[in-house]
């Protein structure tokens, strides 16, 4: 299993440097989960960046995924992450959502680098 973080999404969205290094996990729906916290960044991200066609566009492609609702024992152990590790809100719970489904994580924010279970990839 699969989930793609945010910053990779909008990279692969964008056709980015790193698009094609996410590209795998992106287009292997039966794979992939979304946490739904990233419908949030990434829809709101591209309406900031294009406009809202475009980023109905962009979550129809993440709906093909399987969304995972943050609920009471997702949140907790998004709270115990952060706490142990020092991860904001949204990636605490982008990371427990991963854990949670025993998925690799795909990202390039460099708050998750040599984490396990984590694909990091510089920001060009």
């Amino acid at each position: 299993m699969n989930v793609v973080d945010s910053s990779a999404w909008l990279e692969y969205f964008g056709d980015g440097p790193n698009a094609s290094y996410f590209a795998g996990a992106i287009e292997n729906p039966e794979q992939l989960v979304v946490p739904a916290l990233t419908l949030f960044e990434v829809f709101k991200r591209t309406c900031q960046l294009a406009d809202e066609s475009i980023a109905l566009d962009a979550v129809a492609v993440m709906l093909q995924g399987r969304v995972v609702d943050l609920g009471s024992s997702l949140a907790i152990d998004a709270a115990r992450l952060s706490l142990e590790t020092g991860l904001a809100m949204a990636d605490a719970i982008i990371l427990a959502t991963a854990r949670a489904e025993n998925a690799l994580l795909w990202t390039q924010d460099v708050h998750f680098d040599g984490m396990e279970k984590v694909e990091f990839r510089p920001k060009q």
